[in-house]
């Protein structure tokens, strides 16, 4: 029999899938017999995705088991980890690798195309995408006889500063930052430059 080839992105699914599960065929110090090899098909029949426990120690023993499990059910092996070995033959439940059904009609809408809102969509309507016109056929088509508006022939924009006696808050006038900056240091300039009084005696 042939055996079951996997690719790496299959192998490393199936690995995953086998992390909880337990051994539950063990193969003891008789090896590989044909007990065994029955145990191991009708495992493989039921679950598709087993753990076989191998009781020798010899790594090279575990090895040529595993290919002889593989030639003799046509399985594959998926994982050998230490004493265990880790076997997948594809079943009618196809529990774990389920393959994608490919998409039956083409998307109905291209992606230049733009949305179409679904009422629109029911009645079999679709929406245009708008043509780009190009700068000449835009200036072209500008109306001439419209007055053009310049910045300097439009009135003043009214002004939304208070004017007058809202100007002062409590009858204190305002003052920028700026003017309390320079008071601020008119001040301590003052400071400086003023000589103190000699002491009194």
């Amino acid at each position: 029999m042939t055996i079951m080839e996997l690719t790496p992105r299959e192998r490393s699914a199936l690995r995953a899938a086998a992390h909880p599960l337990r051994p539950v065929v063990l193969i003891g110090d008789n090896g590989l017999t044909e007990a065994v090899l029955k145990e191991i098909d009708l495992n493989l029949s039921a679950h598709e995705l087993i753990k076989v426990r191998a009781g020798t120690a010899d790594r090279e023993a575990r090895e040529e088991m595993l290919s002889a499990i593989c030639e003799a059910l046509s399985c594959a092996a998926v994982h050998h980890l230490g004493k265990m070995l880790i076997l997948y033959r594809y079943g009618a439940k196809g529990t774990y690798l389920k393959t994608t059904p490919a998409p039956t009609s083409p998307a109905k809408r291209k992606p230049s195309e733009p949305h179409t809102p679904k009422k629109l969509a029911a009645e079999g309507k679709k929406l245009e995408k708008p043509s780009r016109r190009t700068r000449a056929e835009r200036d072209g088509e500008e109306d001439l006889d419209r007055p053009r508006v310049f910045s300097g022939d439009r009135p003043a924009r009214p002004s939304t500063r208070a004017t007058g006696a809202k100007d002062t808050a409590h009858g204190i006038p305002r003052r920028s930052a700026l003017s309390l900056r320079a008071g601020a240091r008119r001040g301590a300039a003052g400071l400086t430059s003023r000589k103190r009084p000699a002491p009194k005696r």
